[in-house]
């Protein structure tokens, strides 16, 4: 949303529609031009188009570590309440990248839910701890009501990509929209790979 003003400021007759949901929609059927998904592109009746990657941190509350704890290996979480985000294709399965290895936990918690901001604010109110994508948090982060921990085992990133229907005249102002995000994220670093030090472990 943050980013609608500037667009609509440069293509000032161009008209946008924004339905917002976790869910897949169907192109198809709801008439839609382009949906925005995370996650790794599986649809083969439709063309995929990578204009972003979402860093994603362990987080929780102050108040709920304060409490309970700080896990300092991925392992730990299994003796922890951890927030499943049920759109997770891994399901309640979380992968970390450490060392070039990838390890994998699977976590329990007595909350899940399907709902990106239902996930914000169970973190927010101290109920456990979540994966989620960083910057859902940015803001609570800085102001140090959340703090992101194990630092040291990254979640795996997801790719953002833009997907249309396949086969399908692609329209210029659909075209201008993607390549304007596309050029948006580039150099966003809560959306990209911008400013961050690759990790070939240069120990």
């Amino acid at each position: 949303m943050p980013r609608i003003k500037a667009f609509l400021q440069r293509y000032p007759d161009i008209k946008l529609d924004l339905m917002m949901n976790d869910g897949f929609v169907d192109l198809v059927s709801e008439g839609v031009d382009l949906a925005i998904r995370i996650g790794n592109h599986q649809d083969t009746s439709l063309i995929s188009q990578c204009i972003g990657t979402t860093r994603r941190v362990t987080v929780a509350s102050v108040e709920y570590l304060e409490k309970i704890g700080e896990p300092k290996k991925p392992e730990e979480l299994v003796d922890r309440n951890c927030i499943v985000y049920t759109r997770l294709s891994t399901g309640n399965e979380w992968h970390f990248q450490s060392n070039e290895k990838i390890i994998k936990v699977k976590v329990t918690g007595n909350f899940q839910t399907n709902n990106s901001v239902a996930i914000r604010e169970a973190i927010l109110s101290g109920i456990g701890i979540a994966v989620s994508p960083i910057w859902l948090f940015g803001d609570c982060i800085n102001n140090g009501k959340v703090k992101v921990i194990l630092k040291e085992y990254q979640p795996t990133p997801l790719p953002i990509n833009v997907v249309y229907r396949r086969g399908r005249f692609l329209p210029a102002k659909v075209r201008c929209f993607i390549d304007f995000l596309a050029q948006e994220f580039k150099l966003d670093p809560w959306v990209s790979d911008y400013g961050q030090i690759k990790t070939n472990r240069l120990a």
